[in-house]
């Protein structure tokens, strides 16, 4: 099959990895396949090299055509496979801008016509909306059967803000919900299937209308387990912590998010900050970067919370036998660092970073199925999680983790306090969570349900008939 992937950035984040790993496998199937996406800028850093390494590696004839699971190659085993092809889309933005989003539509559509493939995978609210009607509408509806490419839409995370603020924000974020409501509801019907990585999705989908129920599978979004579970040499747990100047001792409650809004680092800093200073081996390790960064610093100082950040050429060596270089902080120096900023760092090296910390919190307040708590449980840590969407699907309060209400600081700080106390049963947890992620989550599991996806929605009724 001719496979055409649309995402809208492809930054370093949980549903570009899991578009990567999507192209990755189908090209290791014996597929063609597109990737197209909207200009890649801002502090969160880029997917692009993994992809552009595959191609080398296709290239160099390393990258093989292999069966994946259940599901057989469409070339001859043993055959190099095909690079993945990149397109970027100049007008598809991230914001609402309708003239940006009148451009991309008509060069998205210009894309699917161009390229006539088999299948077109949305990822994302914006990319999921306008590459649906694009590939809806790329060929005239009498062209439709059978030449119409097959449309799958997969729901990562929710686009619906959370309503919070005074009243004039909360009116704003409602009239933004109930648009992109309409919307999902107008491309769901340009849509032979809808795949979501959570249950919890699909149910709150067709909770506001969108869709039908026999449109909707869930696979869950796969990543590289063996790294989380086997350390690679020199990122053993206490080697990344020395790297990190960690002590053995310390008590280390790391994040794996963009510093960006709704990912929670404001909560921890407020249900923690008395912890910290009452604790001077607790520690925060913050793996990431994002538009908020400066403001997350100077809350932090401002309630006695010394940072370290680390530079560039410091930047978690897996080979370090020395501290790591820290930029000139006076803060650091009057207050001992309780806060380790890494800032950026290679997806490579995230499960050693994983690996270091004691518990892996992840109070974002909107997720589909966060990547970072199965993770988290791959390399033995455990989670505490805010109970939304479907982080509860794996983080099982006292099963697999702990699972915390929503915006609630004193329930975040207690969670986070038991794991301090009870190390031993902390493990255990994890070690439930570990064993029940291995299959469920693998690159491999997810491409293989893909291709099943793919093969129903290209042989579907809808799709012959090419009506709504």
């Amino acid at each position: 099959m001719r496979i055409l992937h649309i995402s809208t950035r492809l930054i370093l984040g949980g549903s570009q990895e899991n578009t990567v790993l999507s192209c990755e496998g189908q090209a290791r199937l014996g597929h063609e396949v597109h990737l197209a996406f909207g200009p890649i800028y801002g502090p969160e850093g880029s997917l692009l090299d993994r992809v552009l390494a595959f191609n080398a590696a296709c290239l160099a004839g390393t990258e093989r055509v292999r069966p994946i699971g259940d599901a057989s190659p469409s070339r001859e085993p043993g055959a190099a496979a095909i690079p993945i092809t990149t397109h970027v889309v100049p007008s598809l933005v991230r914001d609402l801008q309708p003239l940006a989003d009148r451009r991309a539509l008509r060069e998205l559509r210009a894309l699917i016509a161009t390229l006539k493939p088999d299948i077109v995978h949305t990822h994302s609210s914006k990319a999921g909306i306008l590459g649906r009607v694009a590939a809806w509408n790329a060929h005239p509806p009498a062209a439709r059967p059978p030449a119409r490419s097959a449309i799958i839409h997969t729901i990562h995370g929710p686009p619906f803000m959370p309503v919070e603020g005074p009243p004039l924000a909360r009116l704003k974020t409602r009239l933004l919900n109930h648009v992109y409501t309409l919307a999902e509801r107008h491309a769901a019907a340009r849509c032979d299937a809808i795949v979501s990585v959570a249950d919890a999705m699909t149910r709150e989908f067709l909770r506001r209308g969108i869709g039908h129920p026999n449109q909707y599978t869930t696979v869950r979004s796969g990543m590289d387990v063996e790294p989380f579970l086997t350390p690679a040499p020199g990122e053993s747990r206490a080697q990344t912590r020395l790297s990190l100047a960690l002590a053995p001792s310390d008590f280390v409650v790391g994040t794996v998010a963009r510093l960006a809004q709704h990912k929670g680092h404001d909560d921890l800093l407020d249900a923690l900050a008395q912890d910290l200073r009452d604790n001077p081996r607790w520690k925060l390790l913050w793996v990431g970067d994002g538009w908020w960064r400066a403001r997350l610093i100077d809350k932090a100082r401002a309630r006695g919370v010394g940072v370290l950040t680390l530079d560039a050429s410091a930047r978690i060596h897996p080979h370090a036998q020395t501290s790591p270089k820290v930029l000139d902080d006076p803060t650091a120096r009057a207050a001992p660092p309780q806060l380790i900023l890494t800032g950026l760092v290679p997806p490579q090296r995230i499960p050693a970073l994983v690996r270091a910390m004691d518990v892996l919190a992840h109070p974002s307040y909107r997720e589909g199925l966060p990547r970072t708590v199965p993770q988290a449980l791959l390399a033995g840590v455990c989670p505490v999680v805010y109970d939304v969407d479907g982080a509860g699907e794996v983080c099982r309060d006292m099963q697999t983790g702990r699972l915390v209400p929503l915006a609630n600081l004193a329930r975040l700080r207690d969670a986070i306090r038991w794991c301090f106390d009870h190390p031993d049963e902390r493990t255990e947890l994890a070690a439930r969570g570990q064993a029940e992620c291995r299959a469920a989550f693998s690159a491999d599991t997810m491409t293989a349900a893909l291709e099943r996806v793919y093969h129903a929605a290209h042989t579907s009724p809808k799709r012959q008939r090419g009506s709504s």
